[in-house]
C-alpha cells in the first residue's frame, strides 16, 4: 500500500527526459506531493517517439564535431506490440485507426494529450540539456547522499546552471548515440 501523500516528506525532484518514462514519473511524483523540474533537451515531449526526416551526416559519430540528429525512428514505423499493450492509445478514440499496430504518431500524439491532461508541461525546462548530474558536498552522515547537484545549460547559451535537488529520476533513454564494439585492428 502507497503511503499517504500526508506522511510524505515532499521532495525537490529533478527528472531527465520527457519521454514516456520521463513524463509518467513527473505525474506520479508530483501526485505524491514533490516539487519537480523536468529537464528535456528537445523543444517539445515525446523522446524516441518523436520523428523528424533529417539524417545526421556521420552515423557512425565517429566526428564529435558533428551535428547530432539521431532518431530511433521512421517514417513508416509502427509499434512491435498490438494497440492491446497500449492501453493509453486505445483510451482515446481520436487516435484510434483501424490496424492492429498504433503508429508512432498516434504514439507521439498521445503523450503530447497526457502531457497537457496532468500539468506536466508547466514543469518542464525544454531545449535544455543536463551536462553533469554529481552528488551534492552535503552528506546524510551515514555515507550516503543527501543530495544531488545538476549542471545543465539551455539551447543557445554558453552559461551553466547549477542547482541542488534532493532526488534524480534519469528518463534520458539510450537511443541518443550508437554503441559501437571495439573489435581490435579496426
Amino acid at each position: 500500500m502507497a503511503p499517504s501523500s500526508s506522511s510524505v516528506k515532499s521532495h525537490h525532484v529533478a527528472v531527465i527526459g520527457a519521454g514516456a518514462a520521463g513524463l509518467v514519473a513527473a505525474r506520479e511524483l508530483r501526485r505524491e506531493g514533490h516539487s519537480v523540474v523536468v529537464f528535456e533537451r528537445q523543444n517539445q515531449v515525446g523522446g524516441t517517439w518523436i520523428y523528424t526526416d533529417d539524417v545526421e551526416p556521420d552515423p557512425l559519430s565517429v566526428d564529435p564535431t558533428r551535428l547530432v540528429v539521431h532518431w530511433s525512428i521512421y517514417d513508416s514505423l509502427r509499434t512491435n506490440l498490438p494497440r492491446e499493450y497500449f492501453p493509453f492509445v486505445i483510451r482515446s478514440g481520436k487516435y484510434r485507426d483501424l490496424r492492429r499496430f498504433p503508429s508512432h504518431r498516434e504514439v507521439l500524439a498521445y503523450l503530447r494529450e497526457f502531457a497537457k491532461e496532468f500539468g506536466i508541461e508547466e514543469m518542464i525546462r525544454f531545449e535544455t540539456e543536463v551536462v553533469r548530474v554529481a552528488p551534492a558536498a552535503e552528506s546524510d552522515g551515514e555515507g550516503g547522499i543527501r543530495k544531488w547537484k545538476i549542471e545543465s545549460t539551455e539551447k543557445g547559451k554558453n552559461d551553466h546552471r547549477d542547482e541542488i535537488y534532493d532526488a534524480v529520476v534519469v528518463c534520458n533513454g539510450h537511443y541518443r548515440e550508437p554503441c559501437l564494439a571495439k573489435i581490435p585492428g579496426n
